[in-house]
């Protein structure tokens, strides 16, 4: 390895920059973009569901994953009308993709000028081999000419090997974000359909401690107890495992990317 370093010259410092730039940009979004942590199968369904018994906790359910906040950024303006759920959702969702699309930027960059730098890499080190040949006595300085051409390959190689995996994951992390996004729209779509077809006022709480005191009520606010594990948040989730209800929402209009 330290041989090839050596033999790729002054260029392959950048080249090994971007690639362990590269590394830790794929190891993060690989931990960051998990559909179980940015916008969890269910929890949509698991709202209504608390909409229905009238015990939504705004603040855990804000909490709880970036699709939570996006559906209780519409809750809380449900009583202005859909459009107005719509919009605050929406709004909400334009960030939740911006943090999602992170570092991809800088990621696809790396993929496109490393293969330039080994290029560039080639043509010094075929620079250097044909100063070689056209000096007197070059047949006494093949190693010279040896050099030059292994510089040319090297760089070459090495620009190739971080370019095509990062371009790779580039393209993977694209569709991740694609696929999460048309997750949180099917999914806040839900609630907004049933919004619409709720009668009456909507119970929220707003406490942190998960217990609705609005008209003097002390009542503490319930999550249904079949829900998964990993959508409990147990170290910040206030409330008890007593409540389950039937209700249920049909799909509607979802939020996404602003026309």
């Amino acid at each position: 390895m330290l041989e090839a370093l050596y033999a790729g010259g002054v260029l392959m410092l950048p080249i090994l920059g971007c690639s362990v730039v590269a590394l830790a940009i794929i190891f993060e979004r690989l931990w960051t973009l998990r559909t179980r942590r940015i916008a969890p199968r269910g929890l949509g369904q698991k709202v209504c569901e608390l909409i229905s018994q009238g015990q939504v906790n705004v603040y855990w359910l804000e909490s709880h994953s970036p699709l939570g906040n996006v559906l209780a950024a519409g809750l809380r303006n449900a009583r202005l009308g859909n459009e107005q759920v719509r919009a605050r959702m929406q709004e909400s969702a334009v960030a939740v993709i911006h943090d999602m699309e992170r570092f991809l930027s800088p990621l696809g960059t790396i993929a496109a000028i490393t293969p330039l730098l080994g290029l560039l890499g080639t043509v010094v080190g075929m620079i250097d081999v044909f100063a070689v040949i056209v000096d007197a006595g070059s047949a006494e300085r093949a190693q010279e000419l040896a050099g030059g051409i292994s510089q040319a390959l090297v760089t070459t190689a090495s620009g190739l090997t971080v370019a095509i995996p990062a371009l790779m994951f580039h393209r993977y992390f694209q569709r991740r974000v694609e696929d999460i996004t048309v997750n949180m729209e099917e999914q806040a779509g839900q609630v907004v359909e049933y919004i619409s077809h709720h009668q009456g006022e909507l119970g929220l709480a707003e406490s942190h401690d998960g217990i609705d005191r609005r008209n003097g009520q002390d009542r503490r606010e319930t999550t249904p107890s079949d829900m998964p594990a990993y959508m409990r948040r147990d170290a910040d989730d206030p409330f008890g495992d007593d409540g389950r209800a039937d209700g249920a929402g049909d799909k509607g209009a979802g939020i996404g990317r602003p026309s």
